[in-house]
């Protein structure tokens, strides 16, 4: 599974919370806590009984999930969960599992308990765009911007609703308000959508990088076509006709759904219940529903998006493929593709900072799986939960038999061009926010036997994946399924890569040098240093003169130098601390980026000209000391500080720190 490769709390926010990307391998939410989480295993490849008349046999896949589920929720410190299987046309299975109220010790009740599923919200927000496509009333291969009041921007051609559903509009990932604790800080959708129009980063089309705020406008357009109210459009085209009755969207939930929403939290030994999340970008992820709703989605969409959609649409959703690399899976529309052992898979995953959720289709067997987990538990067992129940569920009802290709001749040539350090497309850019992705880019490293491993990707068990080169530039797990794949450009670079999993909605992208965080990351930490030595060694060097009654020696610009340097220094460190201090109290509880603090950020950009001011200190104390009597340390530190400053001004700039406003 993923693991937290950002090790920075903001890594933290985007990977793993808010209407992430994916689904089983979701990073913990805490970055303070990284121990691993043991979880239920079966004999590898293990083929359960089928039942007489039908996939699955339900006594078997009872009595599995009776042994997996309480005890992995046990041990990753989780309140409460819903699992729901469907096959041949009906809830198979539905199965609440802890509790729904820890104080009150209430059962999670899977037809009246209520979860927030996350970013699954988004296939309903999909499916109401097809149904508007259905009707002729949505182009999928238009300009966006002809359904809107107002302008999105693209680098290159206009951004389409395709391209929405593909998660390949371009832009940079927007966060600002997307998960709140303050119904009274909710606005309008479209002021939502007018007030957080994310940078335009890639040419549209072109790069997988998910976008909450894509789907947001989709839920925008979906609201203008339609002449509805968003809420009113679902209740009234897709909730009624599903017989969904504890289904919303709505934020505050209706009256009559309020007493049924399971709590919230960060783990269940704490037994402190969280307030209801408020989903500013709303068609991405504001969903809640019950376990047995969920299984009457999954139903129509096994049967062809019977009630929702007309079949030939239905078909078009699930099989227009946007494949931007060989051999792995790619986007659908809206759906993405999470094929295993050979069988045809769509689904989605979705996570709030609390809730976190999966489901997958089975397209060729009419089977359904849902889980969602109220819970975000301890050393990233929500991910690790949900990874291993698709992997074993897969592997005991439609199992294969691993097939061994030998590795190619070429493994260590290629091998060694992939191996370096890469961005994620999903990732903010023009802002203070960018500093994290920057900081703790992933790394693709080769062992003596050429083998690949990336350095977020683990298993279950939490052990790095290795890779071996099975076709060109396919790189295929040692002992499983997973994959790796590379684009390579005609000066024979690569332009990207991605593991089976990330790859319909992210890619990892080549790092240039000067903005690369293994070179940023510990030339920052010394020039820091520097700073911080010369702060501390101006009062030093004036007690020890007060000690043994020493007079200050300086008199003139040498003088003035000597006391301006330890300021600059401390204006420095006092600027870039500032900053961090802004981002993880902003990362400590997420519901802090819903502008509270941007009274903070104003000032710190302000603030940007101290920095500045320091480097012209540092290089007029540089000129002073070279053109004066001053010993040759002096001399040699006063260059130490010009380049400490300069270090410090190309992270400054590279992480967005410089660039003014309140969007990010």
């Amino acid at each position: 599974m993923v693991k937290h490769w950002m090790q920075g709390a903001l890594g933290a926010l985007l990977a793993g919370f808010a209407l992430s990307t994916a689904s089983a391998q979701v990073p913990d939410l805490d970055p303070r806590d990284q121990e691993q989480v043991e979880l239920p295993a079966l004999p590898e490849q293990v083929a359960a009984p089928a039942a007489p008349s039908g996939v699955i046999d339900r006594a078997d896949l009872e009595s599995w999930l009776d042994g997996f589920m309480p005890y992995a929720l046990a041990q990753g410190d989780i309140a409460g969960a819903v699992v729901t299987v469907v096959a041949d046309g009906e809830i198979l299975l539905s199965r609440g599992y802890g509790y729904a109220d820890v104080e009150t010790r209430a059962p999670v009740d899977p037809d009246a308990t209520l979860f927030r599923p996350g970013s699954v919200s988004k296939l309903i927000t999909w499916t109401a765009v097809m149904q508007l496509v259905d009707d002729g009333l949505v182009d999928l291969d238009a300009d966006i911007n002809t359904y809107l009041d107002f302008e999105v921007n693209a680098v290159d051609g206009p951004v389409t609703m395709r391209h929405i559903l593909h998660h390949t509009p371009g832009w940079g990932e927007a966060v600002r308000g997307l998960i709140m604790d303050n119904e009274d800080r909710l606005v309008p959708l479209g002021q939502y959508l007018r007030e957080n129009v994310p940078p335009a980063m890639y040419p549209a089309g072109e790069v997988p990088a998910y976008s909450n705020y894509g789907t947001a406008l989709a839920g925008y357009v979906v609201e203008r076509v339609s002449g509805m109210a968003f809420d009113d459009y679902l209740d009234q085209r897709i909730f009624a006709p599903l017989g969904m009755e504890r289904s919303t969207l709505r934020q505050p939930l209706p009256d009559h759904l309020e007493g049924l929403m399971s709590s919230g939290y960060l783990r269940a030994s704490d037994g402190d219940a969280r307030p209801f999340e408020i989903v500013s970008a709303a068609p991405a992820g504001s969903m809640s529903s019950t376990g047995n709703d969920m299984g009457r989605l999954m139903i129509a969409y096994l049967n062809n998006g019977e009630g929702l959609l007309s079949p030939e649409t239905a078909e078009l959703m699930y099989t227009s493929e946007d494949r931007k690399l060989p051999s792995l899976n790619s986007m659908v529309l809206g759906f993405y593709q999470q094929n295993r052992n050979g069988h045809r898979i769509i689904g989605h995953g979705g996570d709030t900072t609390l809730f976190h959720s999966n489901l997958h289709l089975y397209l060729d067997h009419g089977v359904g799986l849902y889980i969602s987990m109220n819970s975000t538990g301890r050393g990233g067992a929500t991910g690790r939960i949900r990874q291993a129940l698709f992997e074993q569920f897969t592997d005991r009802y439609f199992p294969v038999e691993l097939e061994e290709l030998p590795t190619l001749e070429t493994a260590e040539e290629h091998g060694r061009m992939l191996v370096g350090q890469y961005l994620v497309s999903r990732r903010p850019t023009g802002n203070f926010l960018a500093s994290s992705w920057l900081l703790s880019p992933a790394s693709v490293t080769m062992n003596a036997d050429h083998e690949l491993s990336l350095s977020i990707l683990n298993d279950t068990a939490g052990a790095p994946m290795r890779f071996r080169e099975v076709e060109p530039f396919v790189w295929q797990q040692v002992g499983g399924v997973e994959r790796l794949s590379a684009r390579i450009g005609e000066d024979g670079n690569v332009e990207m890569f991605s593991a089976a999993f990330f790859s319909p909605f992210m890619v990892f992208m080549p790092v240039e040098w000067w903005r690369n965080g293994t070179l940023l990351t510990p030339l920052v930490g010394i020039a820091a240093a520097a700073l911080l030595l010369t702060f501390i060694f101006w009062p030093v060097r004036a007690i020890v003169r007060w000690r043994f009654g020493r007079r200050f020696a300086l008199s003139g610009r040498e003088a003035m130098a000597h006391r301006l340097v330890p300021l600059g220094a401390l204006a420095t460190l006092v600027h870039v601390g500032g900053w961090v201090w802004l981002i993880m109290h902003m990362m400590s509880d997420f519901t802090r980026l819903d502008g509270r603090l941007d009274g903070v950020m104003t000032l710190l950009q302000l603030l940007s000209v101290l920095p500045l001011a320091a480097l012209a200190i540092m290089a007029w104390n540089a000129f002073v000391v070279w053109t004066g009597a001053a010993s040759w340390f002096a001399k040699l530190w006063s260059l130490v500080l010009v380049v400490s400053m300069l270090v410090m001004l190309w992270f400054l700039t590279v992480g967005g720190f410089f660039n003014f406003g309140t969007s990010f």
